[in-house]
């Protein structure tokens, strides 16, 4: 759209620009009641909003309400999670450590797709009492069944660090330079995987 424009000496609008760009979902990994996630994801939502290279959005997986898979006919559901995977062209997954691994509701969520991720990017902000990095192993090796690439860069938050009383969010500065390190890969990586996909 961009060169049709400079062609026809007209310049290109804020919408064909937005459209132009890649499209990349914070997923939330957790969904039990009292959660730090969406004060995680928002938190990395405002840096990359600051770029302006993609559209990113929030994907909390407690909006689909997705049952355990198989236990419940979950047509409805898995058909707008499928839906909204396939609108993305990437992801940063913000990922809590339950005893040594993902949650039990990402790992759902994983499950009820498949072509949805297919060929995408994805990179990962972890924490927990070692900054999630157990979780973010195990993530790691269900992304590469699903053919996501994910990206090396991986910011890691402590507990006992980033977090007052476990609850409140307060990220230390030096992970900004590992979050926009993270989103340099996830939107390079995305945008050559988009071309296995056209």
């Amino acid at each position: 759209m961009g060169f049709l424009n400079k062609l026809l000496g007209r310049s290109t609008t804020k919408e064909e620009k937005n459209m132009s760009k890649l499209n990349i979902g914070i997923i939330l990994g957790s969904t039990r009641e009292g959660r730090v996630s969406p004060q995680v994801g928002e938190w990395v939502k405002s840096i990359a909003d600051q770029r302006g290279d993609a559209n990113y959005e929030i994907v909390d997986i407690a909006d689909y309400k997705l049952p355990l898979l198989g236990e419940a006919d979950a047509t409805e559901q898995a058909t707008a999670w499928n839906t909204k995977l396939a609108s993305l062209d990437g992801f940063v997954f913000i990922v809590q450590e339950y005893n040594h691994s993902i949650t039990g509701a990402l790992k759902n969520a994983l499950d009820y797709a498949r072509e949805a991720w297919n060929n995408k990017a994805a990179g990962i902000v972890s924490y927990g009492s070692v900054g999630g990095a157990r979780a973010a192993e195990h993530l790691r090796g269900i992304l590469g069944e699903l053919s996501v690439a994910d990206v090396r860069v991986h910011p890691a938050l402590s507990l006992f660090t980033d977090f007052e009383n476990g609850s409140v969010f307060k990220p230390a500065d030096l992970h900004l330079t590992n979050v926009n390190g993270m989103l340099d890969q996830v939107i390079a990586w995305s945008g050559a995987l988009k071309t296995l996909r056209q």
